[in-house]
């Protein structure tokens, strides 16, 4: 059962959207299993109105039209229930570290109200499968639960198709880490010479420099005396948070302390 691996509460959540970017586009269905280390589920739906048109490309995907939402709370009316119903929790779902995570965390700081991932652990049931059986959702459902997915890309129910899969995933594999800690690391394997976590940024001796496109291998402090506008850039675009949150403490003169080799 899914609880051996929990000492606290686990959130597994699912977004849908009007597309797929984090920083243009909206949540307009989020769907929440709240699962308590004893056992006990709590499950939420919030229909969301994402105060601008639904792309059709989108609604042939998940089937939410305009109509679907108009009545509906914009985020800012809900993001103080949804903040309140994930306090405390680890995060899982399918595919949230490139999706749902970022997705939901443009939201709350869109807001005004950033939410946190800080001492949260994050399981990426798309990353187990991945990493044992590459398919999607729906394969997954049929690969480790016998079941047909019907009500795929509803939000709710993509959330108690991903529990399935993950209590399935962890019954079948034993290879697996037993503990939240563990899973956490093997769902988000970093390079220990990044700065930041997706690797835009790595360690260089006690240097920091560009790890891609055209830079990379080119420090931050000699960019910032010969071409401070690819910084400026970066800080335009649309890169993870994190990253441009390093670019601006080197550009404050207040880079990161470099790791030490017990942290390598």
């Amino acid at each position: 059962m899914i609880t051996k691996i929990l000492d606290r509460p686990l959130a597994v959540f699912d977004i849908e959207s009007t597309g797929l970017n984090k920083k243009l586009d909206r949540i307009i269905d989020l769907g929440i299993v709240r699962i308590e280390p004893d056992g006990t589920r709590k499950e939420q739906t919030f229909r969301i109105n994402p105060g601008c048109p639904i792309p059709p490309d989108s609604s042939a995907v998940h089937g939410i039209k305009d109509e679907d939402v108009a009545d509906a709370p914009l985020f800012a009316d809900v993001a103080p229930e949804i903040a309140a119903f994930l306090e405390g929790c680890d995060l899982a779902g399918f595919n949230l570290n490139r999706f749902d995570v970022p997705m939901l965390v443009e939201e709350f700081n869109r807001v005004g109200q950033p939410f946190s991932l800080e001492g949260r652990r994050i399981l990426d049931v798309q990353r187990i499968y991945h990493a044992k059986e590459p398919r999607d959702l729906t394969a997954a459902l049929q690969f480790y639960c016998g079941e047909m997915h019907l009500g795929a890309h509803g939000a709710i129910d993509d959330v108690k198709a991903t529990v399935r899969v993950l209590e399935a995933q962890l019954e079948k594999y034993s290879d697996l880490p037993s503990d939240m800690d563990g899973l956490h690391e093997f769902c988000n394997p970093t390079d220990p010479t990044w700065v930041d976590q997706t690797g835009k940024l790595r360690w260089d001796q006690s240097e920091i420099v560009i790890n891609f496109g055209q830079k990379q291998g080119v420090k931050v402090r000699e960019l910032m005396l010969n071409d401070k506008g690819y910084l400026d850039w970066i800080l335009k675009k649309d890169f993870p948070d994190d990253t441009k949150e390093i670019i601006r403490l080197c550009m404050m003169g207040k880079p990161p302390k470099p790791p030490t080799p017990a942290q390598k």
